[in-house]
């Protein structure tokens, strides 16, 4: 089940950014010193009262002004479909059409506008929650203003301030309640029926559909279309070597400040969801152009949402190769991609279908990687040789105690351990133990999660 998406929308400079950093600033974040993982995009992940979900900043909806045709105005209302500009539309009803919750954004200093009620005109024809969130209400004065609002009959309206934070509290308890999903549901776990999720995701032009076509023209693939739940486009289920596997295609990720109006500026978003589904991800790297920052950038997004990954070098027929061509290109991704040094490397063609054959075949032993469970005991023996081998360095008088290690669920491998002070254990000394773990248990593919518990022994009563 993936985590649930809240969307914010309205016209320009009501402050929905604004709202979408005090929104995904309500949690605690854990800040990671891994290159590598900055994130860029208008999409993250928030979390109240235990409940996770994803939000996501649509831009402002520019709307057509009414046009006068003689002495008759004619209402934007009435021209349907041509009331907006094709592509802000557009942008809208992805956002829409994928959000499970719907937050409209309006500002309390100029109040109801006509484009106001011309979204609300949009939002009332869905089927989705829709919660009203009155913005710049920085002082008593403008809440008492936001209660005109009530007045798109879009049901209750939260005045709220994202400058200050003032009454994103009760806007966060109204969106929870309004989420389909409730805590304690595991947003990670679909219904186990055996079926490997595989997304193709890159920049664009580096031959994610002419591999897609390719991979479905393999002499063991039984295809079958099936429709995906929450994407316009059509996910495609086959049978290879007796097992199901679904492969998810996306639209190339261009750089932020290359992408164009419409569609395209959800492919982020959609390529970000397409990613949560999936168990494993294609990264397509065009052997051409090398590894770009772009190529790091998607990388990245990959291992936030704890995937499995494969890369995937593409147009290597079109390379002039030599001995030395193979290492050298592998040196400069693991240098670029230094963040995840256990993930496979695979140098294909799709137009030729040079080494095709190895691209499932990867995918499905890392998948199988993914959900390798190490027993306690045996996972206790690596963390304590690990420790007499070197032990955590620290300016404090007492040392880091690892006291138990467990690993607590598998997709992805999580590893909880019980020690003695958080701010003992630093995030190299993390760094080192999971490379000892990999040492015994590669996890190829395959990111690592840590949790941390403190257990403060109680001194024995004399």
């Amino acid at each position: 089940m993936r985590k649930p998406l809240v969307a914010l929308v309205g016209r320009p400079n009501v402050g929905k950014s604004a709202l979408f950093n005090r929104l995904v600033g309500q949690r605690k974040a854990v800040v990671s010193d891994v290159p590598g993982t900055t994130r860029d995009r208008n999409i993250d992940e928030s979390e109240w009262n235990g409940v996770l979900f994803d939000v996501v900043d649509t831009g402002g909806l520019e709307i057509y002004q009414p046009k006068p045709t003689g002495d008759v105005v004619v209402s934007p209302l009435e021209e349907g479909s041509r009331d907006f500009v094709p592509e802000i539309r557009t942008q809208a009803m992805l956002a829409i059409n994928e959000a499970d919750v719907i937050v409209m954004v309006v500002d309390t200093i100029q109040g109801i506008t006509a484009a106001d009620e011309q979204i609300t005109d949009i939002l009332r024809r869905t089927s989705k929650p829709v919660i009203v969130a009155a913005n710049k209400a920085d002082n008593a004065a403008r809440r008492e203003d936001a209660f005109e609002f009530y007045g798109l009959g879009m049901g209750d309206v939260f005045p709220v301030s994202s400058l200050h934070g003032t009454g994103t509290g009760d806007l966060l308890d109204a969106v929870v309640a309004a989420l389909p999903f409730k805590p304690g549901e595991d947003f990670d776990a679909d219904p186990d029926d055996g079926t490997i999720h595989i997304a193709l995701v890159g920049r664009p032009n580096v031959g994610k559909s002419s591999l897609l076509n390719k991979l479905l023209g393999q002499e063991r693939a039984i295809v079958s279309p099936v429709a995906g739940t929450t994407r316009d486009a059509v996910d495609t289920s086959l049978t290879w070597s007796g097992m199901p596997i679904t492969l998810i295609d996306t639209a190339g990720i261009r750089r932020r400040g290359r992408v164009e109006p419409g569609i395209e500026k959800y492919s982020v978003l959609r390529a970000h969801r397409a990613i949560e589904q999936a168990d494993v991800v294609l990264l397509l790297i065009d052997a051409i152009d090398g590894i770009t920052q772009q190529d790091a950038h998607i990388a990245g997004m990959v291992q936030e949402a704890y995937k499995s990954v494969v890369l995937v070098v593409n147009k290597w027929d079109a390379i002039e190769k030599d001995t030395f061509t193979v290492n050298t290109y592998t040196e400069e991704i693991r240098s670029k991609l230094a963040f995840m040094p256990y993930v496979p490397v695979l140098f294909i063609s799709a137009l030729t279908g040079q080494r095709i054959h190895t691209v499932l075949e990867t995918a499905v032993r890392v998948q199988e990687e993914r959900m390798v469970r190490i027993p306690t005991s045996e996972l206790n023996k690596i963390v304590r040789e690990a420790m007499l081998r070197h032990a955590p360095q620290t300016k404090q008088p007492r040392p880091l105690k690892i006291f138990l290690a467990q690993q607590v669920r598998v997709d992805p491998p999580t590893f909880l351990f019980h020690i003695n002070d958080k701010s003992l254990l630093h995030f190299t000394y993390e760094r080192y133990l999971e490379n000892q773990i990999r040492r015994v248990y590669p996890f190829t593919g395959t990111p690592i999660r840590f949790s941390v518990r403190e257990r403060k022994r109680t001194p024995k009563s004399g």
